[in-house]
């Protein structure tokens, strides 16, 4: 008799890859015109069905990389003048001035009113060069966040979704926080204004240059572990790229010392796998105190 094959063993899913992820296809950008682009916004990266900052900031930082002559974000500041929702959008850029090393443009993006009138969501102003021609010398007194291993950390599978309408982009990301900046998840915040998590798509796309504009502004607030409940809308945020991050998950650590007034601050680091600060940001932030 002849015995049976082996049955197949399961297929694995397959690893996404940098230009072929949901991240690219949800912020690839079609030129309609010089200097002009159309975008569907993904309802995929909402929190509350309001587009989240960092990911708007990714849409326009490629459509930026697009229209300069350098293709990597250094240095990108952005106001957020109304909030974006799912569904077309046009963006307009403007370069500003073309160098050797560093290029400079604005661009804009627009949606519809129930009029049919355009409405700016978000400006940036940004400076781009190419990063793979920074010398390798580094002096900083800065230190990679120091927190338990990914298997000893927290994601949003493993509780409850702590904000109602929020799980749409938590779905897209790999987000595994340290306990010790959890005390708000379990109703009893630390009072501090410090978060900290692994970070990473959940595909498994390795970072580059134009994602980790997503990833200053992707984990929780650190408003929650103050103890403020409900979304922090971002009125400002200037994110700096200071090297192309190694494969591997992302440390990302987030600080507030100063809540007045309704606004608070946000300054992120970005750690690679290689202990290197890849990038820095600071947030202005409204706060909902009711």
């Amino acid at each position: 008799m002849r015995e049976a094959a082996p049955a197949p063993a399961p297929a694995r899913a397959r690893r996404a890859t940098i230009g072929d992820s949901e991240f690219d296809r949800d912020t690839a950008v079609t030129r309609r015109a010089p200097g002009v682009y159309d975008i569907d916004l993904s309802a995929g990266w909402t929190i509350i069905s309001a587009v989240n900052g960092g990911y708007l900031l990714a849409v326009l930082g490629r459509a930026l990389a697009d229209a300069l002559p350098h293709s990597d974000p250094f240095t990108i500041s952005a106001h957020y003048l109304t909030a974006s929702q799912p569904g077309p959008a046009v963006i307009r850029t403007d370069t500003v001035r073309t160098g050797r090393t560093l290029s400079t443009g604005q661009a804009s993006l627009f949606q519809y009113d129930e009029e049919g009138a355009e409405v700016e969501r978000i400006r940036v102003l940004a400076s781009y060069g190419n990063l793979d021609t920074l010398p390798d010398d580094v002096r900083t007194t800065a230190r990679p966040p120091v927190f338990p291993p990914m298997d000893q950390c927290f994601g949003p599978e493993d509780g409850p979704t702590p904000v109602s309408g929020s799980s749409a982009i938590a779905d897209r990301l790999m987000l595994k926080l340290d306990p010790s900046t959890l005390g708000w998840a379990l109703g009893a915040p630390s009072g501090k204004g410090e978060m900290r998590s692994w970070f990473g798509l959940a595909d498994g796309r390795d970072a580059d240059p134009l994602s980790l504009l997503l990833a200053v502004d992707a984990l929780p607030p650190t408003a929650f572990e103050i103890g403020l409940k409900g979304w922090v809308p971002t009125v400002e945020l200037t994110v700096h790229v200071r090297a192309r991050p190694a494969p591997g998950p992302l440390r990302v650590s987030i600080t507030t010392r100063n809540l007045a007034g309704g606004f608070l601050e946000e300054d992120a680091e970005i750690w690679d796998s290689g202990d290197r600060l890849v990038a820095q940001s600071r947030q202005l932030a409204r706060a909902r105190l009711s």
